[in-house]
């Protein structure tokens, strides 16, 4: 009984001397530990009053002004989504103005797009690799996007590089398989056709509901004929 007294008590002095030992640190350290909250402090109300003050209308400036491009998108008037029709700013003025928001990163998107369409490869790229998202669909397109433009460039190393990120990225019924068969069909061109046989074959097995999936025997079916496995 004594010993675990003893014990009890020894415990007690040694939280007792962390304590005063804590004490005697914040004491001596006042100012500086002061300093450091007051910091803090002030980064989370900037952060905050930035997002409240400056980012979020920026945002519904983006919104409304990107209204336009999208129409001319949409009706294939490329040069008027990008460039603007003098009243209307196009893609890359709202990549300009407002490339930090989430709108003016899908700016870059559609305007890489918008040069995909017009042949315009480099800066087709160069857009498109500027552009992030979370969205499962969309990231998936816009690997393969650049996959599409390498290849009409002649990379096709590249290109199946970004085919596979394509369908790698989120996979799904959508959006996976189609990139599958476009790497598939850049490794025919490169004449790997293992690789192309393996990547048919990956459709035929994970995406058996696919519309992809109808015509991939005969895909599957050349590559062994080249390999000389029928």
């Amino acid at each position: 009984m004594a010993k675990k007294k003893d014990a009890t008590e020894e415990r007690i002095v040694a939280v007792e001397e962390a304590l005063s030992k804590t004490e005697q640190f914040i004491e001596n350290n006042q100012k500086i530990i002061t300093y450091v909250v007051g910091g803090l402090i002030v980064v989370v109300l900037l952060f905050f009053g930035y997002r409240k003050f400056i980012i979020l209308p920026k945002e519904k400036s983006a919104e409304k002004a990107v209204y336009a491009a999208e129409r001319y998108f949409e009706q294939d008037s490329l040069d008027l989504a990008l460039f603007g029709d003098g009243i209307n700013p196009g893609f890359e003025e709202i990549i300009d103005d407002y490339g930090s928001t989430q709108t003016g990163n899908l700016a870059y998107y559609y305007a890489g797009i918008a040069y995909l369409h017009k042949k315009d490869f480099e800066n087709a790229i160069d857009r498109l690799k500027k552009f992030s998202s979370d969205d499962m669909y969309l990231q998936g397109m816009a690997y393969g996007a650049i996959g599409d433009a390498y290849l009409e460039m002649g990379d096709i190393g590249r290109a199946i590089s970004y085919y596979n990120d394509a369908a790698n990225t989120n996979e799904n019924e959508f959006t996976s398989p189609p990139f599958l068969v476009k790497a598939g069909w850049a490794y025919e061109l490169n004449n790997d056709w293992s690789n192309a046989l393996n990547t048919y074959e990956k459709v035929k097995k994970n995406y058996p509901q696919s519309r992809e999936a109808r015509d991939i025997d005969k895909y599957i079916a050349r590559a062994k004929a080249k390999l000389g496995e029928l």
